[in-house]
């Protein structure tokens, strides 16, 4: 009899010790493809969660490469591959190639040293207008252009955000993100979500296919009113954009109308942007230069 209690007693204990995880406690099911809508829920309420708590409720938006560099990395990369080209006798096409790689990194560089310049001048005349949490920079939270947005900012003694996402190459938050103010997606289209609730200017620098994707979603949005705020959207860098993009044939080929290049405005210089910036935010939101008439 008392063996049997024994028995009785560890059967008791082992079920204790393998008492199964609550449901939000189980990590198993929540990175499960059955638990796929609570994490896309996770990824909406908890930066709303933060955002509040921080008295986060505007932002001005930058978007662009994550490969552009600072202008001071950008010349000692070039000045260390002119050198050593120096000393070899055979120039071969792959030092030639690096050589105008260099070139191309340091001309681009211009564009992280403006964007820094142009968050700073935007933070500093947010903060002039007694205002801590409005016009808050924000950026994709990595390296580049993101990264120089948030430096500026920092700079200028304000908070900015990182909206960070993970990616097997080029994205980690960078250092200048203001503490409680750098997030992780895991979710494109919630990223983006907090990219445009938010917002209300955008700035797009020179970058590549993710720039281009976030410049274009924003644009139709615009475009068939699915964002009614009045959005400024500015593209940085005539040259690069109309370059990369024919605005004009969009147009001859009757794929877009005229008056859809209303839609953006390009800027060539920090005061140029912060100037149009400045006037758009006061007009729309503004009262006084004090008092905001509206917030999200």
């Amino acid at each position: 009899m008392a063996a049997d209690l024994s028995i009785k007693s560890e059967n008791t204990m082992e079920r204790e010790t393998r008492k199964p995880p609550k449901a939000y406690n189980n990590l198993d099911f929540l990175n499960s493809p059955q638990a796929r809508t609570i994490r896309i829920l996770s990824e909406f309420l908890e930066p709303m969660d933060r955002f509040h708590r921080e008295g986060i409720r505007d932002t001005i938006v930058f978007f662009g490469s994550a490969r552009v560099i600072s202008r001071n990395v950008a010349k000692k990369r070039l000045d260390a591959i002119r050198k050593r080209l120096l000393k070899v006798k055979n120039i071969t096409k792959s030092d030639k190639q690096r050589l105008e790689d260099a070139k191309i990194d340091l001309y681009m560089s211009s564009y992280y040293e403006d964007a820094a310049k142009l968050t700073h001048m935007l933070t500093k005349w947010a903060k002039s207008i007694n205002s801590s949490r409005h016009f808050v920079v924000c950026s994709g939270g990595g390296p580049g252009i993101m990264e120089a947005a948030n430096k500026g900012a920092l700079l200028a003694g304000g908070k900015s955000i990182g909206l960070n996402i993970s990616l097997p190459f080029e994205q980690k938050s960078n250092d200048f993100i203001s503490k409680n103010l750098c997030f992780e997606f895991h979710y494109f289209f919630m990223r983006k979500f907090w990219f445009v609730y938010l917002a209300k200017a955008l700035i797009i620098f020179p970058g590549g296919f993710g720039t281009l994707d976030e410049l274009m979603e924003v644009v139709t949005l615009i475009q068939t009113k699915k964002v009614i705020k009045s959005l400024p959207v500015v593209l940085y860098g005539r040259k690069y954009w109309e370059e990369v993009l024919n605005f004009k044939a969009l147009v001859k080929y009757r794929t877009i109308s005229k008056s859809d290049l209303k839609l953006f405005k390009f800027a060539d210089t920090p005061e140029e942007a912060f100037e149009y910036l400045k006037d758009r935010l006061s007009q729309i939101y503004i009262k006084d230069s004090k008092t905001l008439l509206k917030g999200i």
